[in-house]
């Protein structure tokens, strides 16, 4: 099984286009979407549009709720929350009750799926920290050997050995899984990166393989930003995407 995995694509309707495309190559068997599908950008019913045609193992992320008025706002930026707004005005009857209906997890086989981390899933934790990895893995459903997650934007792999092991972080974008080993893989944002790289990142799990790979590709940014100007959202969420910030 070959699992292609989008995660934070939040309205970027470019950036999503060019990982379907690319993952059109890699003889995907099944698709998984680990949620922020809306939030930021300027085309949120397209991108639900996609990732329905596209698959139904797909989770919840906090800005698809915040765009449904199912999370508070409050701990939202300034620019964060604006977008909120916009979308919730946006979005369709149809995209409102999809985004209502999806859950916080996926169990696919022997990979379960997030959005922020296995510890408290409804809390939206950012997974920014070894000492956060080891409460994660410690909250790992019992007989799971990978989490893949999104919600830092920010591609990277934590391992851990046994239960009393550290965490650690394995500087790879390709790795091949150890029986012996937990993972948990955050697979990066298609539509907002934020680790100074502006493209896409996606992943492809290879299950037969064993293998993981976290892969990046560009796409039209420009396109990108004129939309979020011309849709009036701040000036900043559609700057920031150039960098990859």
């Amino acid at each position: 099984m070959r699992y292609g995995i989008l995660s934070d694509i939040h309205g970027n309707l470019e950036a999503l286009d060019a990982v379907l495309e690319a993952l059109a190559d890699e003889r995907i068997d099944r698709y998984l979407c680990l949620g922020d599908m809306v939030g930021y950008g300027a085309s949120p019913n397209a991108c639900l549009d996609r990732v329905i045609g596209l698959t139904t193992d797909v989770i919840a992320g906090n800005h698809d709720h915040a765009a449904i008025g199912k999370l508070d706002i409050a701990s939202f930026n300034q620019f964060a929350a604006e977008a909120a707004r916009w979308t919730m005005r946006q979005l369709t009857p149809e995209g409102r009750r999809y985004l209502a209906e999806l859950p916080y997890t996926r169990r696919l086989g022997d990979l379960y799926a997030v959005h922020a981390s296995p510890a408290n899933p409804e809390d939206w934790t950012y997974l920014t920290s070894l000492w956060l990895a080891d409460e994660a893995f410690d909250a790992m459903p019992r007989g799971f050997a990978l989490c893949v997650l999104g919600h830092t934007h920010v591609p990277g792999i934590f391992e851990k050995r046994t239960t009393q092991d550290r965490s650690r972080q394995v500087p790879a974008a390709t790795l091949g899984l150890e029986s012996e080993c937990r993972y948990i893989v955050n697979v990066g944002s298609v539509g907002q990166p934020r680790d100074g790289d502006p493209r896409a990142a996606y992943c492809v799990f290879d299950t037969g393989e064993r293998r993981l790979e976290i892969t990046r590709v560009s796409y039209d940014v420009e396109t990108a930003q004129h939309k979020i100007r011309a849709a009036g959202l701040p000036d900043v969420l559609a700057e920031r995407l150039a960098y990859g910030k």
